[in-house]
């Protein structure tokens, strides 16, 4: 089973990134399980036809100790298993922590065990990256870390700190950096910043990711390209995509 985390900045295109990825992979064979971590819920609603599936965390809430897997886990486009871990209500609690408990709870009703998933994606907000959200990297659920970032300053800043906790855990042989994807929003010498501060990270641009609306026509329709757009150049980018994550990740 590869195990991989997603990061970056909050509205850089992680979680499209990530859902078209998904799609992607499972397009080529591998079952795939896409897990998001931010409290809004909505990473794999491009995967859902465009809705917020009920997260662990609102289940917890909802059923205690009778929740099951069939009431977290649900099959999205191509078969793609969705989870959201979900988050506390707005100005009470940790989202960190809700993180935490959600991840907790899917070990305890065996997740893994019983879907037996050839790939898990975790999508993580990369704002802040503390224990909740470090959980991913920090304790051993993911191998290889991607971080999603473009050529402005703040994503940039996310993507340096993304990488700087990484490296804390890389030291104790967890997680590492696979690359960044470069998620491009077409400003000027973009590349050359990218590729100036991947240096500084310490890491390479795996993919350049060209602003295409096509990513956004399947997203007003509610997924991913390879559902809404059939002959897009989007197809052939997310599926180069796929094989140079397949290529950087290993088995665990």
């Amino acid at each position: 089973m590869k195990k991989i985390a997603i990061y970056g900045k909050g509205g850089i295109g992680k979680s499209t990134t990530t859902s078209n990825l998904s799609a992607a992979l499972a397009l080529k064979g591998y079952k795939v399980m896409q897990i998001g971590c931010d409290p809004k819920s909505d990473s794999t609603k491009n995967l859902m036809g465009g809705k917020i599936i009920p997260s662990v965390l609102d289940k917890i809430k909802e059923k205690g100790d009778d929740i099951t897997l069939s009431d977290v886990v649900y099959e999205g486009f191509g078969g793609v298993l969705c989870v959201e871990s979900g988050g506390p209500t707005p100005g009470i609690g940790c989202a960190g922590r809700g993180i935490i408990s959600a991840f907790e709870k899917l070990a305890e009703l065996n997740a893994f065990e019983t879907y037996k998933p050839d790939i898990v994606i975790y999508d993580v907000l990369g704002d802040v990256v503390c224990g909740g959200f470090a959980m991913p990297i920090r304790d051993g659920y993911a191998k290889e870390v991607f971080i999603v970032s473009s050529g402005e300053m703040m994503a940039l800043y996310a993507a340096d700190n993304i990488s700087r906790a990484i490296k804390n855990f890389e030291k104790r042989s967890y997680a590492k950096v696979g690359g960044l994807i470069l998620n491009s929003k077409n400003i000027e010498d973009e590349r050359e910043i990218v590729e100036k501060a991947c240096v500084e990270i310490g890491t390479d641009i795996v993919m350049q990711i060209p602003r295409c609306a096509d990513i956004q026509t399947a997203e007003n329709a509610g997924g991913t390209v390879f559902e809404f757009t059939k002959n897009s150049e989007m197809l052939a980018i997310y599926n180069d995509l796929a094989d140079k994550i397949l290529a950087r990740t290993s088995e665990n």
